[in-house]
């Protein structure tokens, strides 16, 4: 009886996934140009240049329900380990377990649920789920639409958060009074239509 069930249960996932993803195919989806795209971050540093750097792996789509607005999604995720910094001698260090521990969470994602969008307006006002090293915590995002063609769009965000919120600096570098406790995102992205 016990594979029967299992068998049960792998059925109703496909069957699930199956609707999910005729789901988003009936909606307009958008993907990331991930050769013109960009997402970057700061960290502000007392008495010293601060700490910038671009993530050069990501990906991501969004998915538009233009007819009653109910299932609008984004999802953006990040490569930890693609990360270039201005301060190329402690890139080991920010990717160790000290700060992101990029072996064991790989991954930064941002995720959005349920946000209304309309093709006249240029500006969103919505709260993502931001996850790194495994933790989650919602954030507000503004957004800016720059319509470029038809299938094609810009979109400039800017987020920030609380490092210690993450635990991206632990031990002595969990200290705000050196490397501040705010880190910003800036990300220009170009979406087309698929």
């Amino acid at each position: 009886m016990n594979w029967q069930g299992n068998i049960l249960k792998v059925i109703f996932s496909l069957f699930f996934i199956f609707l999910y993803c005729k789901q988003i195919v009936a909606n307009d989806l958008w993907t990331i140009d991930k050769n013109i795209s960009s997402i970057e971050f700061e960290v502000p540093v007392l008495f010293a240049k601060n700490v910038t750097g671009k993530f050069n792996t990501f990906d991501g789509f969004v998915s538009l329900d233009l007819s009653n607005q109910n299932n609008n999604k984004a999802l953006i995720n990040v490569g930890i380990d693609s990360l270039d910094l201005n301060y190329k001698r402690y890139k080991d260090l920010v990717l160790s377990e000290v700060f992101f521990d990029a072996k064991k969470f790989p991954l930064g994602l941002i995720d959005t649920n349920n946000f209304k969008f309309n093709y006249e307006d240029n500006k969103i006002n919505l709260i993502g789920e931001l996850t790194i090293k495994g933790k989650s915590q919602n954030i507000p995002i503004d957004i800016e639409v720059i319509k470029l063609a038809s299938e094609l769009v810009q979109v400039k965000s800017e987020i920030s958060f609380s490092r210690n919120d993450f635990e991206i600096g632990t031990g002595n570098w969990k200290n705000t009074s050196i490397l501040k406790d705010e880190i910003k995102i800036k990300a220009n992205i170009f979406l087309f239509k698929e």
